[in-house]
């Protein structure tokens, strides 16, 4: 039986991670969506963890087994020897090592000019050539453990030495889908499994294709919280916000308003919410509608790129909405943004100033200037990666 962690002093942390059982896991997308999005909600039942809306939870995953035993045929190594995987002095089997602690699916400069040392390869000394720094960025890119050796090989090399080029595996982080005022001794998340084909070969996220192919409920996953004080509600519950999370995106905004549904403020709430399909990709549908009905979502404004002939993303709405949208921010309401830094963010972030520079009737550099005051005030917060 497991003692409570307020009974044993167990405190959980990255280093110490918590495991965490799997108490649902299921795919948000219908049928015919050409994505996947998996909701999995975790037990911390007799950890004492806590967390705040905003924060994440960090995964240590393991890798595919199938590349696993490829880099140990690639190799001729036998995945039963143990070897020695940290200056501790801690051991595991070799497969076990490669399974769980080692990253084995991202190059850095690092482990490629050390694998140079080990091959007499002269194509893989010029790649490694200070003059050759951007061809070497760009064959990093997409590319891993197996492809290096498959391309540079073959490395006649002891496993023991080998593992001393790799790196330890980094947890996975996630932004938190649920409040604990709702579910106190649960966390959810929401991911989006990652399948891409690059270089002749099909390619997976370390964790989200494990969350979505090997991960059943009642199995349990290595997790601790990684706070984030740079995105969460405001203080008041009576502060009006202002959500922008296609995809995904929608994670830590499923949390802000399962808090606010439980603080009963006079807040008022609004989303934005894009994705492909109003018909298979409307992530939480159901209980976004709930919301609604109850007042805890005040406004619910969504875009389906798709749908239509036309692209509509969640900026195009933010600017059909414009005239509200600003006198929401005049009044003193938060504005978020949660999701893809390279295209979404910054497509939002520039439909701000033209709504502020339109509705407010100032200059692009005095809408600039606003959203920089936002931001300093902590009204504007990002989530983005």
């Amino acid at each position: 039986m497991n003692t409570p962690a307020s009974q044993t002093n167990q405190v959980y942390t990255r280093n110490n991670p918590f495991q965490a059982r799997v108490l649902k896991n299921v795919n948000l997308n219908g049928t015919g969506s050409n994505r996947e999005t998996r909701h999995l909600e975790l037990s911390l039942e007799g950890s004492g963890i806590t967390y705040n809306p905003g924060d994440a939870l960090g995964i240590y995953p393991e890798n595919d087994s199938v590349l696993v035993e490829s880099l140990l045929k690639e190799m001729k190594w036998d995945g039963s020897q143990t070897i020695v995987i940290n200056k501790a002095g801690d051991q595991l089997s070799l497969k076990d090592a490669l399974t769980t602690y080692f990253e084995i699916t991202l190059l850095t400069k690092k482990i490629v000019q050390n694998f140079s040392k080990l091959v007499d390869n002269e194509d893989l000394n010029q790649l490694v050539s200070l003059e050759n720094a951007a061809s070497l960025k760009e064959y990093m890119y997409g590319r891993d453990l197996l492809d290096m050796i498959q391309d540079f090989g073959p490395c006649h090399v002891e496993a023991q030495e080998f593992v001393t080029l790799l790196r330890k595996m980094p947890a996975r982080l996630y932004s938190i889908s649920s409040s604990q005022s709702a579910y106190p001794n649960e966390v959810h998340l929401t991911i989006s499994a990652v399948r891409y084909t690059s270089n002749g070969r099909d390619r997976n996220g370390v964790c989200s294709v494990q969350c979505s192919e090997r991960v059943s409920e009642g199995d349990s996953l290595p997790v601790y919280i990684q706070p984030n004080k740079h995105f969460g509600l405001p203080e008041s519950s009576e502060t009006d916000i202002i959500m922008v999370g296609p995809g995904t995106g929608i994670a830590p905004f499923r949390s802000f308003i399962q808090e606010r549904s439980k603080m009963m403020g006079s807040g008022r709430t609004w989303l934005f919410f894009g994705a492909q399909h109003s018909q298979t990709d409307f992530l939480y549908k159901e209980e976004l509608e709930k919301h609604q009905e109850e007042g805890v979502l005040t406004k619910l404004t969504t875009a389906f790129s798709r749908d239509t002939d036309e692209k509509v993303y969640v900026q195009t709405k933010m600017m059909e909405t414009s005239k509200e949208l600003y006198e929401w921010l005049q009044n003193g309401a938060h504005f978020y943004i949660c999701g893809d830094k390279e295209h979404m963010a910054k497509d939002v972030h520039n439909t701000l100033i033209e709504i502020y520079s339109k509705e407010g009737s100032m200059s692009r550099e005095e809408a600039e200037e606003k959203i920089t005051e936002l931001q300093k005030s902590k009204r504007y917060q990002k989530d983005v990666y």
